[in-house]
């Protein structure tokens, strides 16, 4: 059973890795430093109407100051650190909002007929299932790992 749990441990780790910190804090950090790049890479919506802008800015600002922890996490759980698990509850919890944000912020675009790339299926679907499965593992990891350092 401990083997299982640290092959999950791994796993976890490196999806926050790449998840939390890759994707989100490195993507949002080249956002709100140098949005003409962002929108060149991707990562910022080129067609989005006026009045996203304000909330995209937003989340990108929100992100970059939280997404440091995901690195910490992640990197606490692949060295084996038992205050890993404690906080990769921190990247959970937020990686499930995001999911959840994602989807219900794309479906609101759909509904009032402005819908960015990114609001499209596939690409809407795969970012909010890899968001909540991230989210679920990393906070299954850190419960287990709780009980277990208890």
């Amino acid at each position: 059973m401990e083997q299982i749990i640290d092959i999950v441990k791994i796993i976890s780790g490196i999806l926050i890795l790449i998840m939390g910190f890759g994707f989100h804090w490195i993507g949002q950090l080249i956002s709100v430093m140098n949005r003409d790049l962002a929108i060149r890479l991707g990562i910022w919506e080129k067609d989005n109407l006026q009045e996203y802008e304000v909330y995209e800015n937003g989340i990108s600002i929100a992100d970059v100051s939280l997404g440091w922890i995901y690195g910490v996490a992640g990197a606490g759980l692949l060295l084996g650190y038992e205050w890993g698990y404690s906080l990769c509850l921190i990247p959970g919890f937020a990686l499930l909002y995001h999911g959840i944000s994602f989807w219900s912020w794309t479906k609101n675009q759909i509904k009032t007929g402005h819908p960015s790339s990114s609001a499209k299926n596939p690409i809407r679907i795969s970012w909010t299932v890899c968001n909540m499965l991230t989210g679920a593992l990393a906070i299954m990891v850190s419960l287990t790992g709780l009980y277990v350092f208890r």
